[in-house]
C-alpha cells in the first residue's frame, strides 16, 4: 500500500473542500449573521492543512486499485468529518455525531436530517447543507478531476467506486476532457434551474439552495415543509429537473453529439422513464379520492415518484397518509433508484435490469438446456463477469442492509421505521415511512443507530466497496 499517495490525495481533497467552505462564510456575512467566523476559520485551517500535506509530491505516484479505493473511501469520510465542524462549532448542531450525520447526509446526497426545525438555523448553514449536495452530486467524478491528472489518466480503478458492475451504456469519464464536459453540463443544468425558479417566484437564496439540492438529487430544503409551500409551477419545475438529473448522463453527451436516434436505444433510460410514467399514473388514481382535483393529485404523485426514484427526497405531501398501494410503489422505487451514470442513488436501473435478464436466462436454460442464450443490454452481449459482479453486489447489499436493520432494531422504533430508515440512508433517499417519513426526521435515534446510518450513507453512495475495503487488513499491506 502506497500510503504517501493516499495522504497526498487526501490533502488535495481537503484543500478543495475547505475552499468551498468560504462560500457559506460569505453568505453569513451577507445576511449579517454571527456564524461567519466558524466557516472562515475552518476553511482557512483546512486549506492550510491540505496544502501542507499535498505540497510535496510522493516519489511513487502510482495509484493502484487498493490506493484508489482507499483514497475515495477516506476522502468522503474526511469531507463529512470536516464539513461538520462549522455547524458544530456554532452550536447550531450541538452534538458532533449529529453534525457528522447531517453533513454525511449532505455530501452523499441522502437528504436525511436530524434537525427538528430547519428554519431555525442560519442562512449559512442552510446554504452549506444544500451546497454539499451539489459538491457530492457527481459522486466519484469530483475526485477523478483532482486525481486523474496526476496519474496520467491511465489508471481507471477508481471508476469501480461509482459502479462496480454494470458499465454497458454507462457514461464514464475515461479522459479529463470528458470529465470537464460532464461538469459543464452539470453546471449548465444547475444555472438554468436557478434562473427558472427565480423567475417563477423563489428568492435568489431559495432558488440557489433548491437547485443545488436538486442537482445532487439530495433533497435538503430551506423550509420545514420542503417544497410543499411553493406554487404548482415551481413543483413541476423541480419534478422535471429531478427526472433530468436521474437520467444516465450519457444521454446529454449524445444530445451534444446530435446522435438523437441513439438515445432511444439506451434500455436503462427507456425503462426509467416508463416506470416513472406508469408509477405516476397508478399513484394518481390511487390517491385521487384524497384530493379535491385531479391536477393537484397528479402534481403530488408525479413529484413524489420523481423525488423517490431519483433518491432526491424532496416532499410536497405526507405520503405516510397515502394508501398502501401508493406507499408500496414508493418503497419499490426506493430500491431501484435512478440510472447509472446519473447523480441519483439507489441500486440503479441497469443493475435491476441485468438481474431480471439473468433470472430469465436461467429459467430459459432449464426449459431449453441445450440452448445458448447470453444476457444482453442495448444490443450488446454482457460478459459473464459483469453479470456475476451485479449478482454479487445484490447479495452484498442485502447482507449490509439486513445487518444494519438488525443493529438499528435495538433502538426504540417500530419495524417499518427501522426498515425504511436503513433503506432511505443506504440508497441515499432521505425520507422513509412512519417516524422517518417526509414530516419526520432521524433526531430520535440513538448514537449507535446514527453511526450505522452514517456508514450506510457512505457505503451506499460509494457503491459499497470503497468503504468496506477500508476495514480489510490486507488492504493496508505494502506491495
Amino acid at each position: 500500500m502506497n500510503i504517501a499517495i493516499i495522504i497526498f490525495t487526501l490533502g488535495k481533497v481537503i484543500a478543495i473542500e475547505s475552499a468551498f467552505m468560504v462560500l457559506p462564510g460569505l453568505v453569513a456575512m451577507y445576511y449579517h449573521e454571527k456564524y461567519w467566523w466558524a466557516y472562515i476559520v475552518v476553511a482557512l485551517a483546512g486549506m492550510l492543512a491540505g496544502i501542507l500535506v499535498s505540497v510535496k509530491k510522493p516519489k511513487n505516484m502510482q495509484l493502484f486499485a487498493k490506493e484508489g479505493f482507499a483514497s475515495v473511501g477516506l476522502a468522503w469520510l474526511f469531507m463529512s468529518l470536516i464539513g461538520a465542524l462549522p455547524p458544530f462549532l456554532t452550536r447550531e448542531i450541538p452534538n458532533y455525531i449529529d453534525a457528522v450525520f447531517e453533513m454525511t447526509s449532505g455530501f452523499t446526497t441522502t437528504g436525511a436530517t436530524i434537525l427538528t426545525d430547519v428554519e431555525a438555523v442560519s442562512h449559512a448553514t442552510l446554504f452549506w447543507r444544500s451546497f454539499s449536495h451539489w459538491i457530492g452530486g457527481m459522486g466519484i467524478f469530483v475526485f477523478l478531476l483532482a486525481i486523474m491528472p496526476m496519474v496520467g489518466g491511465v489508471n481507471m480503478h477508481l471508476l469501480r467506486a461509482e459502479s462496480p458492475g454494470p458499465v454497458v451504456g454507462k457514461l464514464v469519464p475515461k479522459m479529463k476532457d470528458s470529465s470537464q464536459i460532464l461538469y459543464i453540463i452539470y453546471i449548465f443544468l444547475t444555472v438554468v434551474q436557478i434562473i427558472s425558479l427565480w423567475i417563477m417566484g423563489m428568492t435568489p437564496f431559495e432558488a440557489v439552495c433548491t437547485a443545488c439540492a436538486t442537482a445532487g438529487t439530495g433533497g435538503f430544503g430551506v423550509y420545514n415543509s420542503s417544497i410543499a409551500g411553493f406554487s404548482t409551477l415551481i413543483k413541476w419545475d423541480v419534478t422535471i429537473f429531478m427526472i433530468l438529473y436521474g437520467i444516465n448522463f450519457n444521454v446529454y453527451f449524445l444530445i451534444l453529439a446530435r446522435k438523437f436516434k441513439n438515445i432511444f436505444n439506451i434500455e436503462e433510460v427507456r425503462t426509467y422513464l416508463i416506470v416513472i410514467i406508469a408509477s405516476t399514473a397508478i399513484v394518481t388514481l390511487n390517491i385521487l379520492k384524497m384530493y379535491q382535483s385531479f391536477g393537484t393529485a397528479l402534481t403530488d404523485a408525479a413529484f413524489q415518484v420523481a423525488s423517490i426514484i431519483t433518491t432526491t427526497g424532496f416532499a410536497t405531501a405526507d405520503f405516510n397518509t397515502w394508501p398502501a398501494l401508493s406507499k408500496t410503489i414508493l418503497i419499490l422505487l426506493m430500491v431501484t433508484g435512478a440510472c447509472a451514470g446519473s447523480t441519483g442513488g439507489g441500486l440503479k436501473f441497469s443493475r435491476v435490469l441485468i438481474v431480471f435478464k439473468a433470472v430469465r436466462q436461467e429459467i430459459h436454460s432449464f426449459i431449453h438446456p441445450r440452448s445458448v442464450k447470453a444476457v444482453g443490454m442495448d444490443d450488446k452481449t454482457l460478459d459473464k463477469n459483469v453479470v456475476k459482479s451485479v449478482c454479487v453486489y445484490f447479495i452484498l447489499f442485502s447482507i449490509i442492509y439486513f445487518g444494519s436493520v438488525l443493529i438499528v432494531s435495538t433502538d426504540k422504533y417500530d419495524i417499518i421505521s427501522n426498515f425504511t430508515a436503513v433503506l432511505a440512508t443506504m440508497n441515499n433517499i432521505g425520507p422513509g415511512l412512519e417516524v422517518v417519513g417526509p414530516t419526520g426526521n432521524f433526531a430520535g435515534f440513538n448514537y449507535l443507530s446514527k453511526i450505522v446510518f452514517i456508514f450506510d450513507m457512505l457505503a451506499g453512495r460509494l457503491e459499497l466497496y470503497p468503504i468496506l475495503l477500508l476495514f480489510i487488513p490486507q488492504m493496508w499491506k505494502k506491495h
